[in-house]
């Protein structure tokens, strides 16, 4: 599906682009996308030479659930010292947190075709296999505590 816009990403950049194919759900359950997508990247950094590619202007992308793969590679990749850092990530409209789903960039875009935000909650739970019982919960925010939801304003809130 991604293999056009891979290609024209290739030209307009003239960059090495690397599509990863990594399994998908419901077949395979999580984590096993995150670890499809982070073995490949170590390979590729690992190799990135034999492609001729500078190993130091690798930069991770994705979108949707791509993005928040993305996102999970980047930051398990982060700390490694035995890999070229990346260059940079591209997140294009990642689900990367749910500890609060009424803040004005959720409200904002509710009813937004295609990722209407029931329906990204929905597929977000699925993906993480998760029951989907608990969305109404989810709506309200009380599947997060007042200890986390402190902890997490600084990053996670209207401000």
């Amino acid at each position: 599906a991604y293999e056009r816009t891979c290609r024209y990403l290739c030209r307009k950049t003239n960059s090495v682009v690397v599509s990863v194919g990594y399994r998908l759900a419901p077949e395979h359950p999580f984590p096993a996308q995150f670890e499809d997508c982070l073995t490949a990247a170590i390979h590729f950094l690992r190799t990135a030479q034999d492609h001729g590619v500078d190993p130091s202007r690798v930069v991770i992308c994705g979108d949707s659930s791509g993005g928040t793969l993305a996102a999970a590679v980047a930051q398990a990749l982060a700390n490694r010292r035995d890999l070229p850092k990346l260059r940079a990530q591209i997140l294009i409209y990642p689900f990367l947190q749910c500890v609060d789903l009424n803040l004005p960039s959720y409200q904002q875009n509710k009813r937004v075709p295609i990722l209407l935000k029931e329906r990204t909650l929905i597929l977000g739970l699925k993906y993480i296999n998760k029951d989907l019982k608990y969305i109404e919960e989810i709506f309200k925010g009380s599947h997060v505590s007042e200890d986390q939801r402190l902890k997490y304003q600084k990053w996670v809130s209207p401000d």
